[in-house]
């Protein structure tokens, strides 16, 4: 009965008693009757959605806390789900616009990790395959278990993406925006030594501090020269054409040329690998030019999708 009809015929009910006896009463029932029937409504409502895709931004339990998480665009038969990894310090909300650019064509979501966006504290230090545990458990969220994902990680995001696709059949796909270095800590301290001094000595103390836990998502990252391979995934790897490390006085030109190793060691982790540079563009590549990230994630999702 719709709650105005309810409504109307207790109120009927309480006039037709004799006097007001009764009326509290009936006012009672009338709201436990009202309770009840939310309570019918919100699990038929559980039950209308139940397999079906979700659709915009919500808090997902996983072991350790819960992650929030974001969903967009229209999924199609035989069309991978497309997931957007931020780096260290950023959230979700630094991806909102690229991803309501894939949207237009593709099913996308992206996650906030442990420490980041609204998603809840870490419980304690962080390794890359605790943040691959969680992983898994947002793939299976936004996937099922039978469709396709591509990674589309960004810096810290696409280490660990590169990490863990080794371990997931669910990942069909992989595309790496200037991805952090897989032995980015040794790289440093091999190129700006310890008793360095001036804006040198401060970049290596910095990235030994964050590389060490000290970030928001509490995670250490060690260097470990050892890609494993995702066997032939498609794969593309997008690096940085904007020298922004070489400003680093005295060091600049070196950290760069670490970096670009980085990329390459990347490569590894599939035979089907292709590594390109975003001439134009900075670290964040999915800001700075948008249309090599975007032609890098077209490209990958096709080959998965076929």
């Amino acid at each position: 009965m719709p709650r105005a009809l309810r409504a109307t015929a207790l109120t009927a009910l309480c006039l037709s008693a004799a006097g007001l006896t009764g009326c509290s009463e009936l006012s009672e029932a009338r709201s436990d009757l009202e309770e009840a029937a939310d309570d019918v409504e919100s699990a038929a409502e559980e039950l209308a959605n139940e397999g079906q895709l979700f659709t915009g931004t919500k808090m997902l339990d996983v072991e350790g806390g819960a992650v929030q998480v974001s969903c967009s665009g229209t999924p199609a038969d035989g069309r991978p789900v497309i997931l957007l990894m931020a780096g260290m310090g950023d959230g979700l909300d630094t991806l909102v616009d690229f991803q309501e650019t894939i949207a237009e064509e593709e099913r996308v979501c992206s996650y906030d990790r442990f420490g980041e966006g609204e998603s809840d504290e870490p419980a304690g230090p962080q390794s890359i395959a605790d943040a691959g545990g969680t992983l898994s458990e947002v793939v299976n969220d936004v996937a099922g278990d039978d469709t396709p994902v591509v990674l589309v990680g960004h810096s810290l995001g696409g280490l660990i993406a590169a990490r863990h696709a080794p371990d997931d059949d669910q990942v069909a796909g992989l595309v790496l925006l200037d991805a952090t270095s897989p032995t980015m800590i040794d790289d440093i301290t091999g190129v700006i030594p310890e008793d360095a001094t001036g804006e040198g000595a401060d970049v290596r103390e910095q990235n030994l501090a964050l590389f060490g836990g000290e970030n928001p998502e509490a995670i250490t990252i060690d260097s470990d020269p050892a890609v494993r391979s995702a066997g032939d995934i498609p794969t593309e790897i997008v690096q940085h054409g904007v020298q922004y490390l070489g400003e680093v006085p005295e060091y600049g030109d070196e950290l760069e040329r670490v970096w670009s190793e980085g990329q390459e060691q990347w490569t590894a982790v599939s035979s089907a690998s292709e590594l390109s540079t975003a001439e134009e563009a900075g670290h964040y590549i999915h800001v700075d030019q948008p249309d090599a990230a975007l032609g890098a994630i077209e490209r990958v999702t096709e080959q998965v999708a076929r």
